[in-house]
């Protein structure tokens, strides 16, 4: 890999986009290397990932100008399908993923963000949707998420004013969910990469999936998906145990075990 480091932790995996002088845009070559480094991923081992960027000035700064300056309409409604899918494939990934947002966070840094299923950043951080200064909307997920993550009037100011925001409003907003000293900001992914990954991972998988899926669906039928996922999680061993030790917690506090959860 060139423009893409993976590296794993007990059970949380860590990617980091590796392009720093150019503040870590993306290209066509970051967007292969980030869906290689997915199918590498060992689902059965890793609990929980990490997305950041390389140095501190920028988590992404967007998607590459430079190649995007010459795209036919054909050539770009096919960079933004590109982008589209692979944003798609982190937001649905089986396990949860977390953006530490170090820096610059702006078009298609926001949107991989925004597909993350926890955001967090450091005091440097800068957001936005710059697009239509350039001539372009956003390409990669930006138009749907941001509305469904802040509101779609604070999306469209946002996206139709161009301009950028701080971590302290992104925090407001409810973009982000927490905003640290930039030199405490991995400290901080990696502790809650290590809560999650403490807990039992078929029904933090399934919790992914009851949330994601459920948002896309009214609530008769979300009620329905989160009934089956719900049902899936009994008579697995995580269940069994993780009840098991509760009871035994509640009868005598001293017979209490750390549980060991499976990942099947």
């Amino acid at each position: 890999m060139s423009f893409v480091l993976y590296e794993t932790e007990g059970a949380v995996g860590i990617i980091t986009i590796n392009r720093p002088e150019a503040l870590n845009a993306l290209n066509s070559s970051v967007l292969d290397e980030l869906g290689a480094v997915l199918d590498a991923v060992d689902l059965d081992s890793i609990r929980a990932l990490i997305l950041t960027g390389a140095g501190e000035k920028s988590f992404v700064a967007g998607a590459d100008i430079g190649e995007m300056s010459s795209l036919t309409k054909a050539e770009g409604e096919a960079f933004g399908k590109k982008g589209n899918d692979l944003f798609r494939r982190i937001e649905t990934f089986p396990i949860p993923v977390i953006a530490a947002i170090n820096g610059f966070a702006l078009g298609g840094g926001n949107e991989i963000a925004m597909s993350c299923d926890i955001r967090i950043c450091a005091e440097n951080a800068v957001f936005g949707q710059p697009e239509v200064g350039l001539g372009i909307t956003p390409g990669f997920g930006g138009t749907q998420r941001l509305a469904r993550l802040v509101s779609p009037g604070m999306a469209k100011q946002l996206i139709y004013t161009a301009l950028n925001i701080k971590a302290d409003e992104a925090l407001r907003i409810g973009l982000v969910n927490a905003v640290y000293p930039q030199a405490e900001l991995m400290d901080a992914a990696k502790k809650l990469a290590g809560k999650i990954a403490m807990n039992a991972p078929i029904a933090v998988r399934g919790c992914k999936k009851a949330i994601n899926d459920g948002l896309e669906a009214g609530m008769d039928e979300a009620i329905v998906i989160e009934e089956k996922i719900f049902g899936d999680c009994f008579e697995t061993e995580d269940q069994r145990e993780g009840m098991a030790n509760f009871l035994r917690k509640k009868d005598d506090p001293a017979k209490v075990k750390h549980v060991a959860f499976k990942n099947a």
